[in-house]
């Protein structure tokens, strides 16, 4: 029940309930607008844990790559030492050898040589062969602390693997512990509660968006994106109805940064891959000068994004049993917007994706936070659930 309860979006959830051979809970005094609150506060906080697994997931790969570096590295360097061990161990053989055969110094073998010439020449070769002892010694000593250096990286590596892993799985934690605190308060929830929750909800998110729209600050008029805004454009647009999975970056679902990330990556130009790094390591642009393929990030902490598409709408992988569908610009509390290409040139002439269209005789509400999906527009389903309510 409560996994058929996350499949849906607030606004279809009482029409989920309706079908259900179970007995509806009994009412509670909580307000709706209470009950909305808590449930997106549990879904933010899911999302903010999944943003932190998404990180650790990018900072344990790169620590694997670094691990496997140095332990190539060292490798190396222990092969090295131990040929260096080999050589210096015959050295110190041959010396301890001519040592017991009597052995003089060049200096007095050119003073008993009866042939200068032939002293110096050897003199020259003792010197040659000691400049060679010295070298296999030193780097003997180079190539130790070589190895140790590398032994040293190697373990603090494995090391802040083990703390990432420790991290990832921390969040794991958070987000699942925080889905199931969705399921429970959905599960508890009468139809009438949720359609009531899907209502306030479209109504909050069409009061946002109206704001938005009358204050001016987003552009007048949709103006063209560069190449590859239009080539993410079109990647994004091309998994709406996807499922929202967290963690996920493709092909069959995403989470929200999974999306925008991919549908960059897909357009030639790599971005990081959560939204906090978006926030944090892109342009930041105004409002004012979004274009088509920009970044909108959500929510004082960066923990939600999505990509804009032009006429107040962007294209986001929502949340924890929705789907990648179109919303209204304000469907979360705005926090600025990014550029991925501040270097590009727009085009010339720019024709938007078609979207996916909703159901006949469905007309997407403005302010529906779920917008629409493959599936058709979600909001219907709630407006039925709560006249099938009303009706009983």
């Amino acid at each position: 029940m409560t996994n058929r309860l996350l499949g849906c979006g607030i606004s279809c959830l009482a029409a989920a309930l309706l079908v259900t051979a179970a007995p509806p809970p009994a009412a509670r005094a909580e307000p709706v607008g209470e009950l909305l609150t808590r449930l997106q506060g549990l879904y933010q906080q899911a999302e903010e844990a999944t943003e932190t697994y998404n990180a650790a997931e990018v900072a344990l790969k790169a620590r694997r790559a670094d691990e496997e570096r140095l332990t190539t590295a060292l490798g190396k360097a222990r092969s090295a030492l131990d040929s260096e061990r080999v050589t210096a161990g015959r050295l110190a053989r041959e010396q301890y050898q001519g040592a017991r055969g009597g052995g003089l110094s060049p200096y007095l073998r050119m003073l008993l040589s009866g042939d200068p010439q032939q002293a110096l020449d050897q003199r020259r070769l003792a010197a040659r062969e000691g400049a060679r002892r010295a070298g296999v010694v030193a780097r003997l000593e180079r190539d130790r602390r070589q190895a140790g250096t590398l032994a040293d990286a190697a373990r603090k590596a494995l090391g802040a693997q083990q703390d990432l892993a420790a991290r990832q799985k921390e969040a794991r934690q958070e987000v699942t512990g925080r889905l199931k605190e969705v399921e429970r308060l959905l599960a508890s929830l009468t139809p009438a509660e949720l359609a009531g929750l899907g209502s306030r909800e479209a109504a909050v998110t069409a009061g946002a968006q109206r704001t938005l729209l009358d204050s001016g600050r987003l552009p007048a008029r949709t103006t063209p994106p560069t190449a590859a805004g239009d080539a993410a454009l079109r990647y994004a647009t091309a998994q709406i109805g996807k499922p929202y999975v967290w963690g996920a970056e493709g092909p069959a679902s995403f989470d929200c940064s999974g999306l925008t990330s991919q549908a960059w990556e897909h357009a030639g130009r790599s971005i990081p891959r959560t939204s906090q790094e978006q926030w944090a390591r892109l342009p930041r642009i105004p409002l004012d000068r979004l274009r088509p393929g920009d970044l909108v990030v959500y929510f004082p902490k960066a923990t939600h994004v999505a990509l804009y598409i032009g006429d107040g709408k962007v294209i986001q992988a929502p949340r924890p049993g929705a789907k990648v569908k179109v919303s209204p610009i304000a469907a979360n509390p705005l926090l600025g917007a990014v550029r991925p290409d501040p270097d590009g040139t727009p085009l010339a002439r720019f024709t938007p994706p078609p979207l996916p269209e909703p159901e006949a005789g469905r007309a997407t509400e403005a302010g529906d936070d779920a917008g629409y999906d493959a599936d058709g527009e979600p909001a219907a389903a709630a407006d039925s659930a709560a006249s099938a309510t009303s009706a009983r």
